[in-house]
């Protein structure tokens, strides 16, 4: 009876977050509300057709999907009466009253930090997002992302043997999109599925940008990667800075459209990222092993052959087109393309848009 309330509960049309808080605090269980007297929903500002709705029993509200998802012993609810509900989401203005949640839910008990950025990134900044997230799973932080290709799909697989965790916009039985459907089934097995939205729930724009602020909500701090000026990323940074987390964002060239989302959030207060160790010092004393955490770079690495190690020198992490690094370089073109390639598929360099080619970074 109770996990039917709660899901009918979050079925009424109207009935936000806010209005739900509203009926727990005052009649404590979502069971309870169903039980409760018309007069006593109407003073709490209810409309006729929702006190209509929550004087029948909870199982006439449930819908095929809700009872499909209640089936399956795999599923599970966190509810806001429950001892492990995330605290640091209790804390923000708007807090899910319920939280549908996939794979492994002793993860809600860990610290948390969000890595999120384009959908469609360099292969540098994947890569950038996947080391920076294995590293820091590595020292104990749950990696959350938003399930969404780019970014955060990159930040999802880095962490994915240590802990990660999917904050979805849609159902929790909609994997969206569906490029991601072998990740996310990965995650139940390694990490955490979570959605608000009801089963069924399909993909709607205006879902994502309130999927952001669970996103930011249970986590320490949000590191943005690669991000373009109307990324959904700056509204996950923004309500994280309005939620009092800490904000981090990686640079990137002056030239790049994905740098300026990262460089906005600079300029307006987000700590500059270029390794592990800061994003540890902003943090503070949560995790004292800031001393085992190596630098960004790629630095290390040398090639043996003389004409690779020319080209190596002439390139760098800003892309860069051929004949700039053929003049470095002192090669001819036809030269330059076979070490290209060879250097490509050693994964050192990659091709980026318009034919430039730049390095590629370690992990941090």
């Amino acid at each position: 009876m109770s996990e039917q309330a709660w899901l009918a509960l979050n079925r009424l049309p109207g009935i936000g977050s806010r209005t739900q808080r509203a009926l727990l605090e005052r009649f404590g269980e979502a069971a309870a509300v169903f039980h409760a007297g018309a007069s006593a929903l109407r003073d709490l500002g209810l409309r006729p057709a929702q006190v209509s709705a929550l004087q029948k029993d909870p199982a006439d509200l449930l819908l095929a999907a809700d009872r499909h998802w209640l089936q399956s012993t795999d599923n599970q609810l966190c509810r806001w009466t429950d001892h492990d509900y995330p605290a640091l989401l209790r804390r923000i203005p708007d807090p899910p009253m319920l939280l549908y949640l996939r794979g492994q839910r002793g993860l809600l008990d860990q610290a948390m930090f969000a890595i999120v950025g384009s959908r469609s990134p360099t292969p540098g900044g994947a890569m950038t997002a996947e080391a920076f997230a294995k590293t820091l799973a590595g020292i104990g932080l749950v990696i959350v992302s938003g399930l969404a290709a780019g970014i955060d799909a990159a930040a999802h697989r880095g962490a994915l043997t240590s802990g990660t965790i999917g904050v979805m916009g849609t159902g929790p039985d909609r994997i969206y999109p569906r490029s991601n459907l072998a990740l996310a089934r990965e995650m139940t097995r390694h990490g955490l599925l979570i959605s608000e939205q009801p089963p069924g729930t399909g993909s709607r724009a205006g879902l994502f940008p309130r999927r952001n602020r669970i996103i930011s909500g249970l986590c320490l701090g949000v590191l943005v990667v690669e991000a373009g000026e109307a990324s959904g990323s700056l509204i996950t940074a923004r309500l994280a800075a309005e939620q009092g987390r800490e904000v981090f964002a990686i640079p990137g060239s002056i030239h790049s459209p994905l740098s300026r989302g990262p460089h906005r959030l600079i300029r307006e207060g987000a700590k500059l990222v270029e390794s592990a160790t800061d994003i540890l010092e902003e943090l503070g004393p949560l995790h004292g092993v800031t001393a085992g955490i190596a630098p960004m770079g790629v630095a290390s690495w040398q090639p043996e052959d003389p004409r690779e190690q020319a080209v190596w020198k002439a390139m760098d992490y800003v892309p860069s087109a051929p004949e700039q690094i053929a003049a470095r370089a002192g090669l001819t073109l036809a030269e330059l393309s076979a070490i290209l390639l060879a250097m490509e598929l050693q994964g050192r360099i990659t091709a980026s848009p318009g034919g430039f080619f730049c390095r590629l970074p370690s992990a941090p």
